[in-house]
């Protein structure tokens, strides 16, 4: 099984950097998906309330047998829930099978409803009553940030953003870096919007270390710091993407990479503020 490094969060927390997402499996196929990926040996599953897949995820939980303390689970309030965090909280918790979750995260700030700075205050109090253990957002600008550490006082531990070789998010990243906030890269591998291995550096990379596109790319996350939950339906690319542990990207092989961001035109989803 995968020897998967952690990383420390600004509330002492860790957590696994290689994990395993949800994101559009459908409900019939979740209970499975996520069996095969903790049989894989994947111990960090990302789901979120909108994906209405939570329940299933907690089948595969409780059926796994695997203790509750060596898995990571993350979920996320949806926007139209920010006012009313405290149920839905609950309601995510009763589906997941569980007492509390590892992470939990306001999913986008929806700038428009105004209502993410009291989201926050309501996470942080989630943390303080054990409920989950560390609390964090996704899809937030420096300025979503600055607002909610102004309001709440209380650092996000992580901040999930879209992150991939043409699009690497580097004004948010910085943000992030100097206040210690992890980064989470959803949407990894492009959600195959282009071809990774039709970019050089990652075709070269992936030639010289006899590995795939998708492994070099990922790799390129670990290495750059991210934390990374790849999503697949398959067994077989289930365990490609965690077979990324026994080779290293070089220096140059790094900086190759990097070179591939195209800034705001690289973006393969919505902007933040356009999101509500």
């Amino acid at each position: 099984m995968a020897n998967i490094p952690t990383l420390t969060l600004n509330d002492g927390h860790t957590i696994p950097q290689l994990g395993f997402g949800v994101f559009l499996v459908e409900p019939q196929e979740a209970q499975r998906v996520v069996s095969e990926a903790l049989a894989t040996g994947y111990r960090h599953i990302d789901t979120a309330a909108i994906y209405g897949n939570e329940a299933e995820v907690g089948r595969a939980i409780a059926a796994s047998g695997i203790p509750r303390e060596e898995l990571f689970i993350t979920t996320k309030l949806w926007n139209d829930r920010q006012a009313d965090a405290p149920a839905a909280l609950a309601q995510s918790l009763e589906k997941l099978g569980l007492d509390y979750v590892d992470l939990y995260l306001i999913h986008w700030p929806a700038p428009q409803q105004g209502l993410y700075g009291e989201a926050w205050k309501d996470l942080v109090s989630f943390r303080e009553a054990g409920l989950v253990r560390s609390v964090g957002v996704s899809n937030f600008q420096p300025a979503h940030l600055n607002r909610i550490v102004a309001d709440g006082g209380v650092i996000p531990a992580v901040n999930q953003v879209e992150l991939h070789p043409r699009f690497q998010q580097r004004e948010v990243s910085q943000y992030c870096a100097a206040r210690d906030i992890k980064i989470e890269a959803w949407g990894p591998l492009g959600q195959s919007k282009y071809g990774l291995d039709e970019l050089e550096p990652i075709a070269a990379a992936a030639r010289a270390h006899g590995k795939t596109a998708a492994q070099v790319t990922l790799r390129w996350h670990l290495q750059s710091g991210h934390i990374v939950f790849p999503k697949t339906t398959h067994r077989a690319r289930m365990e490609e993407n965690i077979d990324i542990f026994d080779f290293e990207l070089s220096a140059a092989e790094m900086q190759a990479i990097a070179g591939l961001d195209a800034g705001e035109a690289g973006r393969v989803s919505s902007h933040p503020d356009e999101v509500n």
